[in-house]
């Protein structure tokens, strides 16, 4: 996929999943600017290696769930490219506990990691892409919003929420050539994957029709192409990357 003169943010693209979107979008040809958090000397070594490869990419140090934070973030990729084409929320963290158990910070730190960084990250960068009357925004979501899973209510919540908002925004800025969609990846090979026992890989590729992990890969692939004016027409949906589990 060609993405040449596209200028993309990336939120949450230091590890993962959001470092293989960074890294492959980059490598398409598209200017990439990413954020984190904390993990400045991940990030800084992934803005280093693409760099020396000879892509764009620039990390900026953010967190996506601070609406003012966010501000000053937009403007300044704003300094730097010049126009946003792209917007991919990726940004999302777990605080899995039995319901029984959850704890109020539980959920609060959730849903604000979540789901409030998809409102202020879209808030901010909806004035640039409306004055060029075209831009793509892709938002991370997960089988678990669709379809629940026990002890993750703050988790599928904050999905759930995410899948609700992006339908909304592709209704309310379809006129204005922006298209809204969300992805639902399933279970995907992360740190969070190596971490399982061999016992807990197996169970859950059993479950699975494929019979096996998804790759950060794969769902760079699709957002490269929700990225591209090869999807010029898709707007509103929710794309699940499971394998068939649970379809």
């Amino acid at each position: 996929m060609n993405l040449e003169g596209k200028n993309i943010i990336v939120t949450g693209g230091s590890r993962g999943i959001g470092e293989s979107l960074v890294r492959h979008l980059a490598a398409a040809g598209a200017k990439v600017a990413f954020t984190y958090r904390s993990s400045a000397e991940q990030a800084q070594s992934i803005e280093k290696d693409l760099t020396s490869e000879g892509f764009w990419a620039k990390a900026y140090q953010s967190d996506a769930s601070d609406f003012s934070a966010t501000e000053e973030l937009v403007k300044q990729v704003l300094e730097d490219l010049g126009a946003i084409d792209v917007l991919v929320n990726n940004a999302g963290i777990t605080k899995d506990n039995l319901m029984l158990r959850m704890g109020e910070d539980q959920w609060d730190q959730v849903i604000e990691t979540n789901l409030k960084s998809v409102f202020a990250m879209t808030k901010q960068v909806i004035k640039p892409m409306m004055k060029n009357r075209k831009g793509s925004i892709i938002n991370m979501s997960s089988v678990v919003g669709v379809f629940g899973n026990a002890g993750q209510a703050n988790y599928a919540a904050s999905k759930a929420g995410i899948i609700g908002f992006t339908k909304s925004i592709a209704k309310e800025l379809g006129s204005r050539n922006i298209r809204c969609n969300a992805i639902a990846p399933g279970f995907i090979e992360t740190d969070m994957t190596d971490a399982m026992t061999d016992a807990a890989k197996d169970a859950i590729t059993g479950s699975i029709p494929m019979k096996r992990l998804g790759k950060p890969e794969d769902v760079a692939q699709l957002v490269a192409f929700l990225s591209s004016d090869a999807s010029s027409y898709i707007s509103g949906q929710t794309i699940s990357i499971c394998g068939a589990l649970n379809c």
